[in-house]
């Protein structure tokens, strides 16, 4: 544990390809010191995560991977143990859950199904999977009283949470089971750590490569890190990190960061 006077840092970055964009991990791990970093779509099976090169600056990774498609790990200062690697009650092989314990501390690192679109198969099996979350987070939170959820949930949560909420109502992403989905998590005792704050309009997490989209600021903010009671009581600040999105060949997404004072769990 930090001293008291000292924040712990708490982030999540979905890097639409770890082995692409792993410079661009390691330069952001240098300047922001995180003490905690949720990946996610790492699109690398176990075997090729750049393990070395990432105790080489001082984490600790723990992964579940595939080849080409998602993917999820945590880079920690500190080892991590009590690890999951998938949702209980639920037989699925994507690789989209990632349970750790960090210092007292219970992450729970997910990549929420995309859905495809509302009415299709791949929606329904996002629906299921959200389903299964929430009972396992229930359980989760019986046991852990430090507990933080994170990742890219693939739901804009409200409309102010959309670029053009009139283009996007109904759609995936935004469509009213999705977002009652999100709710309910919420109702578990979580908080949205980014509403915490006083935050700029038309804040975003995620801008579609198409159409300059992020030069226009056309995105949603999807991706989320949710706290039990005690975390949130000690959480100082949540931020959005768009300089990544700025780089060549950048992921789609940006980092979320949220701030803790160890002083106050």
């Amino acid at each position: 544990m930090k001293p008291a006077d000292m924040k712990i840092k708490i982030a999540t970055w979905i890097v639409n390809s770890l082995k692409v964009r792993l410079p661009q991990v390691i330069d952001w791990l240098h300047e922001w010191q995180p003490d905690i970093l949720a990946l996610q779509e790492t699109k690398l099976t176990d075997p090729d995560f750049p393990t070395l090169d990432i105790a080489n600056i001082g984490y600790q990774a723990v992964f579940s991977g595939q080849k080409t498609y998602n993917g999820v790990a945590t880079l920690s200062r500190l080892p991590a143990s009590e690890i999951v690697t998938d949702l209980p009650e639920m037989d699925d092989p994507q690789r989209r859950v990632l349970g750790a314990t960090v210092d007292g501390v219970r992450v729970i690192n997910l990549y929420v199904p995309n859905g495809q679109a509302v009415g299709f198969g791949k929606y329904t099996y996002k629906l299921a999977w959200l389903e299964a979350l929430i009972g396992w987070l229930r359980d989760e939170l019986t046991r852990h009283s430090r507990l933080i959820v994170l990742g890219d949930f693939n739901i804009a949560p409200e409309d102010r949470d959309v670029h053009d909420p009139a283009a996007w109502a109904g759609q995936v992403l935004c469509s009213a089971a999705e977002r009652t989905a999100f709710q309910r998590l919420l109702a578990l005792g979580l908080t949205d750590t980014f509403r915490l704050f006083l935050q700029e309009e038309r804040s975003f997490s995620w801008w579609d490569y198409r159409a300059s989209a992020f030069r226009r600021n056309l995105g949603l903010r999807i991706d989320h890190l949710l706290t039990s009671p005690a975390l949130t009581a000690a959480c100082t600040a949540c931020q959005v990190d768009k300089v990544p999105r700025r780089l060549e060949r950048p992921s789609d997404h940006a980092p979320v960061i949220a701030e803790f004072n160890p002083d106050l769990y």
